[in-house]
C-alpha cells in the first residue's frame, strides 16, 4: 500500500513539473528586447518588428518609429514627444498614461488597444485607426477636432473609429 502510494505521489510530481515546463517556453516570446525605463531620445526604430517588446517608463523623444510592428507591446509611462510614429501599428498594446503629444500618427493602427490616460495633444492623427481602443473621452474630443483620413491598411476613417459625431 505504501509503495502505491509513493508511486501515486511521484506520478503526480512528474506531470505537475512537465505542465510547468510546459509553460514557461509558451509565456517567453523570442527575439524581443527590454527597453523598461531607458533612454531611446532620438533612435531609429523604422520599419523593425518590435512586437511583445517592453517600452514601459521609456523616454522616446524624437524617435523613429515609422512603420514598426509594436503590436502586443507594454508602453506604460512612455513618452513619444515629437516622435515619428506614422504607419506603426500598436494593436492590442497596453499604452496607459503614455504621452503621444505632438507626434506623427499618420496612418497609425490603435485596434484593439489599452490607452487609458494617455494623452494626444497637437498629435496627428490623419488616418489613424483606433477601432475598438479604450482611449480617454476628453482625448477623443481633442483629437476629434482635427481628426480626417482613411487608414490604408484597415480600410476606417479616423473619425469613425474615434466615434466622432
Amino acid at each position: 500500500m505504501l509503495k502505491k502510494g509513493i508511486l501515486v505521489f511521484v506520478l503526480i510530481l512528474t506531470v505537475a513539473g512537465l505542465c510547468l515546463m510546459n509553460i514557461y517556453p509558451a509565456q517567453a516570446q523570442e527575439n524581443t528586447v527590454n527597453y523598461t525605463l531607458t533612454n531611446l531620445n532620438d533612435r531609429d526604430f523604422s520599419y523593425q518588428d518590435l512586437h511583445g517588446t517592453s517600452f514601459a517608463g521609456a523616454t522616446m523623444w524624437g524617435a523613429n518609429f515609422q512603420g514598426a510592428n509594436l503590436q502586443s507591446t507594454i508602453i506604460t509611462k512612455g513618452d513619444f514627444f515629437r516622435a515619428n510614429l506614422r504607419g506603426a501599428d500598436f494593436t492590442e498594446t497596453f499604452a496607459d498614461r503614455v504621452s503621444f503629444d505632438e507626434t506623427n500618427l499618420t496612418n497609425a493602427i490603435f485596434t484593439d488597444a489599452m490607452l487609458m490616460s494617455s494623452t494626444f495633444r497637437n498629435a496627428d492623427v490623419t488616418g489613424t485607426d483606433f477601432s475598438g481602443a479604450m482611449v480617454d473621452r476628453y482625448q477623443i474630443k481633442l483629437m476629434c477636432e482635427t481628426a480626417s483620413g482613411k487608414n490604408p491598411i484597415t480600410g476606417v476613417a479616423t473619425r469613425e473609429s474615434l466615434g466622432c459625431s
